[in-house]
C-alpha cells in the first residue's frame, strides 16, 4: 500500500507528527500534497529512472518529497544534512538529481550547492526562499492533488557513509512493480517486528539515514503513524513514548548508552507502557547496554544486522539473544558464510569476513564497477561484504567483531577495537568512545582509547587511570589500552555512525581526511 490507499481508507489518520513542533499530517493531506510534488516533476520532464536529491533536516515535509518519488518512479537520494557545500554537491552531481528539495534551515549549504551544481534544473526550498530555488509550496500549488496516470514504483539510491573516501551510491534496479503494490521493506515488518496498521512509530534518527527514512516510510506503507523527532535528545525520546503511546521505535547503542546514563528520576518519570517492540541496529550493542535496556523495557529489543546494500540480514529477538549474548542473529535474507581474506571459509569462532549469499548481487555501487567488484567474494560473484568482520557460533547465530578496515595488529596479534570500546562504554564516568590503532616502534601497533566523558571538566590523568585500571578488570593486558586521550565530543552523527578514521589519521599523520 501507499498514502493514496490510505487516504481513502483513513483520510483523517495522522500519517506522521513532528515531537518539537506538534505539527501533524494526515494521511489526505500527504497523499494530496506528494500527488502535487510529483505532478510538478511530470511537468518538469521527470521519467522513470530519473533522480531526485532530498537534503533535509528532519522536516514534516519530508515523507511528502520520499512518496512523490516513489509513486513517480524515481530514484530518491536523500542527503546527509550535516555535510558542507561541497559534499553535498559531490552527491547531488553524481547522482544526477534533476530535482532537489531543501529548507531554509539548510539555506547556507543549499546555495552553496546550487552554485556548485548548475545543472539540476529544479530547486526547491521549503520553509523560506533562497538564491537558486523556487518557492517549494508555491510551486507545487500550481499542480493537481491528483495522482499521475501511471504511478510505477521508484527505489532510494542512498550513498555510503563515505569513511574511506568519496561516498558512493548505493543503486538496485527499479522492480517494474505499480507503487501500490507496497513499497521497500514493508513486506517484513509484520512477520519481523509486528508492524500493523495500529502501530504508532517512534523516529528519533535522521531521515537521511537508510534505517530511519525506511522504517518510517514502511510504517506508512502499512497505514501507521510515524513520530518524528527533530533530533535526538534522550529525554524527550522518552517524553514522546509517553505522550504519543508509541508502540513501536527504532534506535542505534548510543541512544540507548544516553538514556541510561540519565539521572533515575528522568528515566523513571514517563509512561512507557505502551512500547511493544523496540528495534535496534546501526552497530554492535555493547552486551552490558544491552542487558540494561532488557531489564529497563523488558523482552521487547529485536535486533537486526544489514547494510543499505540489503544484500543480507540476520534477525534476533530479546529471549535469543539473552541465550547468545552479544549476537546479531541468524540469516533470515541470504546465507551466511565467514571467510578469511584469500575467500576460503572458516569454522565456527573463527572471525572472518561476513559474506551473504544470495542468487545474484542485488546492487551496485553507481558509476563504480570496481568498488562493485571489490564487495563480491574471490570466486562466488553472489557472495556480497561490507566490510565487517564476525564469527558464527555452533549453532549459526552471527557475532560481530569491528569493521575489517579498524582491526589493529599489535605484534602479530588481531585485536578488536569494538570489544574495548564496548568494556568502556560501560563506566559511569564514559558518554562516548573510540578505539583504534596508533603507531609503535616495537609492535607495529598500539592500542590507544580516544574518549569523551560524561563530565567535561573530569578529563585528565586522574580518569585516565581510572578507566585504565577498570579496563585491566575486564581485559586481557594486551588488549588495555596504552594511552588514553579525551576529547569533547566525539565526531559522531546522530544516526549513530562514528567517523573513527578522522581521529585514527591524526595518529598516523594523515591530513587530508575528510567527512564526505
Amino acid at each position: 500500500m501507499y498514502p493514496g490507499t490510505h487516504a481513502r481508507s483513513t483520510p483523517d489518520k495522522v500519517a506522521h507528527v513532528m515531537t518539537g513542533s506538534g505539527e501533524q499530517v494526515t494521511y489526505r493531506e500527504l497523499d494530496e500534497r506528494s500527488n502535487r510534488l510529483a505532478q510538478l516533476m511530470w511537468a518538469a520532464g521527470l521519467r522513470p529512472g530519473d533522480h531526485l536529491a532530498a537534503l533535509l533536516e528532519n522536516n514534516v515535509r519530508y515523507p511528502e518529497v520520499y512518496w512523490a518519488a516513489i509513486r513517480s518512479g524515481l530514484y530518491v537520494t536523500t542527503v546527509n544534512r550535516y555535510l558542507t557545500g561541497e559534499e553535498a554537491a559531490f552527491i547531488v552531481e553524481d547522482c544526477e538529481a534533476r530535482v532537489l528539495v531543501t529548507s531554509a534551515a539548510l539555506a547556507e549549504v543549499a546555495v552553496d550547492v546550487a552554485r556548485r551544481v548548475p545543472g539540476c534544473p529544479v530547486r526547491l526550498m521549503v520553509d523560506g526562499v533562497a538564491e537558486g530555488y523556487e518557492p517549494y509550496e508555491e510551486a507545487i500549488a500550481g499542480h493537481p492533488a491528483e495522482p499521475l496516470a501511471e504511478e510505477p514504483m521508484g527505489e532510494t539510491m542512498l550513498y555510503s557513509s563515505g569513511t574511506t573516501g568519496r561516498p558512493k551510491g548505493i543503486k538496485r534496479p527499479l522492480s517494474g512493480r505499480r507503487a501500490d503494490a507496497g513499497a521497500g521493506i514493508s513486506p517484513i515488518l509484520g512477520p519481523l517486528f509486528e508492524m500493523d496498521a495500529d502501530i504508532v512509530y517512534l523516529s528519533p534518527a535522521p531521515m537521511y539515514h537508510s534505517a530511519p527514512l525506511g522504517f518510517s516510510m514502511g510504517a506508512q506503507t502499512l497505514g501507521g503513524t510515524v513520530v518524528i523527532m527533530e533530533r535526538f535528545d534522550p529525554e524527550e525520546a522518552l517524553a514522546a513514548i509517553e505522550r504519543h503511546r508509541v508502540t513501536h521505535s527504532q534506535w542505534v547503542p548510543t541512544m540507548f548508552s544516553r538514556m541510561l546514563k540519565l539521572p533515575e528520576e528522568a528515566r523513571t518519570r514517563h509512561d512507557l507502557s505502551s512500547q511493544r517492540v523496540a528495534i535496534h541496529a546501526a552497530a554492535p550493542c555493547p552486551v552490558g547496554v544491552k542487558e540494561q535496556m532488557i531489564e529497563w523495557w523488558g523482552p521487547i529489543l529485536y535486533e537486526y544486522y544489514g547494510g543499505t546494500e540489503v544484500n543480507g540480514l540476520t534477525y534476533i529477538r530479546s529471549e535469543e539473544w539473552l541465550e547468545h549474548r552479544g549476537s546479531v542473529g541468524k540469516p533470515v535474507l541470504g546465507t551466511l558464510h565467514i571467510c578469511d581474506e584469500s575467500g576460503a571459509e572458516l569454522p565456527p569462532r573463527e572471525p572472518g569476513i561476513v559474506y551473504f549469499e544470495l542468487p545474484k548481487r542485488p546492487f551496485e555501487y553507481h558509476g563504480d564497477p570496481e568498488k562493485t567488484r571489490k564487495a563480491e567474494h574471490p570466486d562466488h560473484p553472489n557472495w556480497t561484504a561490507l566490510g565487517d568482520v564476525g564469527y558464527v557460533d555452533e549453532d549459526g547465530y552471527l557475532y560481530l567483531t569491528d569493521r575489517a578496515t579498524f582491526m589493529i595488529i599489535s605484534g602479530g596479534v588481531n585485536i578488536y577495537p569494538q570489544e574495548i570500546e564496548n568494556v568502556l562504554v560501560l563506566h559511569p564516568k564514559v558518554a562516548d568512545v573510540a578505539v583504534f590503532g596508533v603507531p609503535d616502534p616495537d609492535f607495529g601497533e598500539q592500542v590507544k582509547a580516544v574518549v569523551q566523558p560524561l563530565e567535561p571538566g573530569t578529563a585528565g590523568p586522574v580518569l585516565e587511570q581510572e578507566l585504565l585500571a577498570y579496563c585491566r578488570e575486564h581485559l586481557a593486558g594486551y588488549k588495555v589500552p596504552r594511552s588514553m586521550d579525551f576529547e569533547d565530543e566525539l565526531p559522531r552523527l546522530p544516526t549513530g555512525k562514528l567517523y573513527k578514521r578522522l581521529l585514527r589519521d591524526r595518529y598516523w599523520g594523515k591530513t587530508e581526511s575528510r567527512i564526505v
